[in-house]
């Protein structure tokens, strides 16, 4: 099965995605973890004003098959969360790239994004 990998964002091998905007950096989980959950019945994300740190979790997707922590990709200060995952939580199965996107941070090193896998690496991880 093939999955969706834009190459405009970064990856990481926790299927995590980010993308740089010019709002900050945009955060969601990969077509492929999305997939392997299952039906998404559930999303808890951080408040606006919070800082998140590369590597540590900063939520948790609940699906019918599991509960799995969120990794941030980068570290920031939480500037927007998607508050329509909370009535929808089905739009990170329907559209994880765009509609089911998560969190927008405001990046305290913009390296950390050199750091993730490129779709094509992530690809091959996925594989």
């Amino acid at each position: 099965m093939s999955f969706d990998t834009p190459d405009d964002r970064r990856y990481q091998e926790s299927h995590e995605w980010a993308l740089e905007t010019d709002d900050g950096v945009r955060i969601g989980i990969t077509d492929f973890a999305q997939d392997e959950l299952g039906d998404v019945v559930f999303v808890e994300l951080p408040d606006e004003g919070e800082d998140i740190t590369a590597g540590e979790s900063f939520g948790v997707v609940e699906s019918i098959k599991a509960v799995s922590d969120l990794y941030a990709p980068v570290s920031g200060t939480v500037t927007a969360v998607n508050e329509d995952l909370f009535d929808a939580p089905e739009l990170v199965n329907e559209d994880p790239f765009d509609e089911g996107w998560m969190l927008a941070v405001e990046s305290d090193d913009e390296s950390e994004l050199e750091d993730l896998l490129t779709a094509e690496d992530y690809e091959e991880q996925v594989a």
